[in-house]
């Protein structure tokens, strides 16, 4: 726990990505595990939700720069 806090104190934003991305793929996992996806469209859907949460946590970092 204690690297994780050095961690966060180092790189606020690429902890909150992880952690946001985690979540994200895990939801979307569940919600999508009986469509019948081929590998390659998994690995897209899922580099699309890593992108986003990255995304994410780039515009809510905006308010914090100010």
């Amino acid at each position: 726990m204690k690297t994780l806090q050095q961690m966060y104190d180092k790189h606020p934003n690429l902890v909150m990505w992880a952690g946001l991305a985690l979540g994200m793929a895990a939801i979307v996992v569940i919600a999508a595990r009986n469509v019948g996806f081929t590998a390659s469209q998994w690995a897209a859907l899922l580099a699309a939700t890593v992108v986003l949460a990255g995304l994410c946590v780039w515009i809510i970092s905006w308010e914090s720069d100010a």
